[in-house]
């Protein structure tokens, strides 16, 4: 599944049937793993955010995600997210591909994950322009471990370029 499909889905909370918010960002840790989400409603000036931890998501579906209740949903400051997917000091989205030899792939447009509620990123999908996306569709690039997460860039091994391939809706089915 890709973050871009989960962005606005509506967050219920099982216990009371409450509808609590929308996703409107995802949380990442270092190494790769989802950390939780953030939902809408942050005030203008505030410096904190709503977020849940993925621990606290049951299930989620094409509709909606179900967390366990109103108190999995936690103010977190926003300086504290080290990463994220569409906000934030250090956002994946549009980040940019590079080589350890300085080629550069593209820039990151979505983020695919484990579907069967997996923590794990599974791959990036990566645009190298708009142009390139008409004449040839954005490219999935498999996550490795090797790939690290920098400030300004996302830094893959060498020969990464090689196991670009067309991107898929889905990653598990």
């Amino acid at each position: 599944m890709k973050f871009q499909e989960m962005i606005g889905l509506a967050v219920f909370d099982i216990e009371e049937g409450k509808k609590i918010g929308k996703i409107c960002d995802f949380i990442l840790t270092t190494d790769w793993q989802l950390a939780g989400i953030e939902l809408d409603g942050r005030s203008l000036f505030s410096k904190q955010v709503k977020t849940v931890s993925w621990e606290d998501i049951l299930a989620y579906g094409n509709d909606a995600v179900m967390i366990r209740n109103k108190q999995a949903v936690r103010k977190t400051e926003a300086d504290n997210i080290k990463y994220s997917y569409l906000k934030g000091h250090h956002k994946l989205r549009d980040m940019t591909v590079m080589t350890q030899e300085g080629l550069q792939l593209g820039r990151i447009t979505d983020v695919y994950f484990d579907q069967k509620m997996g923590k794990n990123i599974l791959g990036l999908e990566i645009s190298d322009g708009f142009v390139m996306d008409l004449m040839e569709g954005r490219k999935w690039l498999p996550r490795t471990d090797e790939m690290k997460i920098g400030e300004h860039t996302v830094v893959v091994p060498t020969a990464s370029e090689q196991h670009l391939v067309d991107a898929i809706h889905s990653v598990n089915g």
